[in-house]
């Protein structure tokens, strides 16, 4: 009985030490796996909760009133991977799984939403620049049918919050058109 008491302890302490970079009660949005690639930390500054204004561009070419939204981050799949999720004021929700594939030297950003279910995710990918900024594509056609894609942002990345942007760009990124905008300060709680 005893044998069999050490076996149960030993694979119990086996199997939940290789979820050591899970969320945890003293890491609750989980830590970076030392064994995945370095561009794991790149949303580093993003993890926890941010507070923030949502603003999308109106068909006239106005901005909507600000939304107010919580988009909160943690690291998934034991600290291979980011996940976000926002919580809006109106009660949709989105988010994102994002992966760094090393072998492509590149994000893959999964996106989902439960106000347009998709059988589908849409996919963006990208990277870290110098400056800081994160930027991510996914080709798209302008409504007049032009070639092009829509860029993502994250920008003025810091511990305190950071911004982000979506605009429609064309193929030698000379035509900008945002279209969503979002601000972000850090939750203190």
């Amino acid at each position: 009985m005893k044998a069999l008491l050490i076996v149960f302890f030993l694979s119990s302490f086996c199997s939940f030490s290789q979820y050591e970079f899970t969320s945890s009660k003293d890491f609750p949005f989980g830590q970076p796996n030392p064994e995945a690639p370095n561009q794991i930390t790149d949303y580093a500054p993003m993890i926890g909760s941010c507070n923030c204004t949502s603003t999308k561009r109106n068909q006239d070419g106005s901005w909507t009133d600000p939304e107010a939204m919580t988009w909160t981050w943690k690291y998934i799949m034991n600290g291979m991977a980011v996940q976000d999720e926002t919580l809006k004021s109106d009660g949709s929700h989105s988010g994102s799984i994002r992966q760094y594939i090393a072998d492509s030297s590149r994000w893959y950003v999964h996106w989902y939403s439960s106000k347009t279910p998709s059988t589908k995710f849409p996919t963006w990918e990208g990277n870290k620049q110098e400056n800081g900024n994160i930027v991510l594509y996914r080709e798209q056609l302008a409504p007049n049918g032009t070639e092009g894609f829509f860029r993502l942002t994250f920008y003025d990345i810091s511990k305190t919050g950071y911004k982000w942007v979506g605009e429609w760009v064309d193929k030698s990124e000379s035509v900008v058109f945002p279209t969503w905008k979002i601000d972000c300060v850090r939750d203190e709680n």
